[in-house]
C-alpha cells in the first residue's frame, strides 16, 4: 500500500451545512492567543470601568481581582480535583507577608519580583501541604487544612520583631510610574496592576484545566482507581493541584497586601477560608466562570448587607453578623434552588436561547 493511501483525511462537512464551533478553532489561533486577547479586552473594559466610577469603587473593583484568582485557583482544587481546603487564607496570609517583607527589607527588588517570589512562596507551601494531605480523604483533608488556617496566623505572636505581632505589617509600594503621579489616582492604577496580573494569571489556568493538566484532575475526581488505570499518577496529580492553587492564593495575598499596604494576621482569618469556599459554591464550582461570580457576590454581597443594616440602625451586634446571616441563608437557597451556582443559571439560560433558536431554525426550514 502506498503512503498516499494509507493517509487518512478528516471528512469534509456535508455541503450546505456550516463548519462546527471546533473545526472554527481549529483553524483559528491557538488558544493560548486566543485567550490572551480575551484578557486584553477584559482589561480595557476593566479600565473603562475604573475610569468612569470614584475611587471607592475603583478600590472595590481591584479586590474583586485579588478575589477572583484566590476563588479561582480554589476552584481547580475544589471543582476540578474534588479536594476541599478549608485553609487557603493561610495561602493568602503567606503571599502577603512575603511581599510586605521584601518591600521593608529588599526595597531594591521590582515590585513584579514581589509578585512572582510570593506566588513561589504560595507554591512551596501547597506543595508541603498537598504532599502531605495526599493520602486524605473528605473530612480528613478538611480538617488538616483548616489547622493550617487556624494555626499558621498565630505565628505572628511567635515572631513580633519580624512579623509586627498582631499589629502586623505597614509598607508603601512605589509601582506607580513618574509620568503617572498625580494624573492617575492611586486606586486606579493599583486596580490597573492588579487586573494585568490576574488576567495574565487566569489565562494560564485556563489554558491548564482545558490542558492534558485538567483531564487529569477530572479523572482522579470521578474514579480515582480508573483513573490509575489509566496511567494517571493519582498522588502527583493531587500535590499538582494543590501546588496551583496555593500559587493562586499566594498571588492574591500579595496583591492584597499591595492594594492596601498591609499584612496583618487578622485579615487571614479562619472565616475567610471558610468564605472563600461558600462564594465558590455561591458562584458555581465547576468552572473558572463562577469564580468571577463569586468574586464579585463574595465582595458586594457584605458591602450590601452592611448598607441595608446602617440604613435600619441595627445595633452594633446584629449589624456585625447581619452580612454573614445573610450570606448563609442565600447560598443556601442557591445550593436547593439551583446547584449548579450562579455560573449554572447563566448556564441554563444559554442552553435555553440555544434550543429556542436551534428549534426556530428547524421549522423555517422545514416550512422552506
Amino acid at each position: 500500500m502506498s503512503a498516499e493511501t494509507s493517509e487518512t483525511t478528516a471528512p469534509a462537512p456535508p455541503a450546505g451545512r456550516p463548519p462546527t464551533r471546533s473545526a472554527i478553532r481549529r483553524r483559528g489561533l491557538p488558544p493560548v492567543l486566543r485567550h490572551l486577547g480575551w484578557a486584553l479586552v477584559a482589561f480595557l473594559a476593566v479600565v473603562g470601568l475604573t475610569l468612569l466610577t470614584d475611587p471607592f469603587t475603583n478600590l472595590r473593583i481591584a479586590t474583586i481581582g485579588y478575589y477572583l484568582i484566590a476563588i479561582a485557583g480554589l476552584a481547580l482544587l475544589t471543582g476540578f480535583n474534588g479536594q476541599v481546603s478549608l485553609g487557603h487564607g493561610a495561602f493568602m496570609f503567606i503571599g502577603a507577608y512575603t511581599v510586605a517583607l521584601l518591600v521593608l527589607h529588599v526595597p531594591g527588588l521590582p515590585f513584579w519580583v514581589d509578585l512572582l517570589l510570593a506566588t513561589v512562596a504560595g507554591a512551596v507551601a501547597g506543595l508541603l501541604a498537598g504532599a502531605a494531605a495526599a493520602r486524605l480523604h473528605g473530612p480528613y483533608l478538611a480538617g488538616a487544612t483548616l489547622a493550617l488556617a487556624v494555626g499558621l496566623p498565630a505565628v505572628t505572636q511567635r515572631f513580633p520583631d519580624l512579623l509586627g505581632g498582631s499589629n502586623g505589617l505597614s509598607f508603601t509600594v512605589h509601582s506607580e510610574p513618574a509620568a503617572l503621579i498625580g494624573v492617575v489616582p492611586t486606586t486606579r492604577w493599583q486596580a490597573w496592576v492588579i487586573w494585568a496580573t490576574v488576567l495574565l494569571a487566569m489565562v494560564i489556568l485556563v489554558n491548564l484545566s482545558r490542558g492534558r493538566l485538567g483531564r487529569s484532575l477530572r479523572a482522579v475526581r470521578d474514579d480515582e482507581v480508573a483513573a490509575s488505570l489509566a496511567g494517571i499518577h493519582v498522588g502527583r496529580t493531587k500535590i499538582l493541584a494543590f501546588i496551583v492553587s496555593s500559587a493562586c492564593a499566594g498571588l492574591a495575598g500579595g496583591l492584597q497586601a499591595f492594594l492596601l499596604g498591609t499584612a496583618a494576621p487578622g485579615s487571614f482569618t479562619v472565616a475567610l477560608s471558610l468564605s472563600l469556599l461558600a462564594a465558590l459554591v455561591l458562584g458555581g464550582l465547576g468552572s473558572l466562570w463562577g469564580a468571577f461570580w463569586a468574586a464579585i457576590a463574595f465582595v458586594y454581597f457584605q458591602a450590601w448587607a452592611e448598607d441595608a443594616a446602617d440604613a435600619v440602625n441595627l445595633p452594633v451586634n446584629v449589624a456585625n453578623n447581619l452580612p454573614l446571616a445573610l450570606y448563609g441563608t442565600v447560598l443556601i437557597v442557591v445550593i436547593l434552588v439551583f446547584p449548579g451556582g450562579i455560573h449554572g443559571v447563566f448556564s441554563r439560560l444559554r442552553a435555553a436561547v440555544r434550543s429556542s433558536r436551534s428549534s426556530s431554525s428547524d421549522r423555517s426550514e422545514g416550512v422552506s
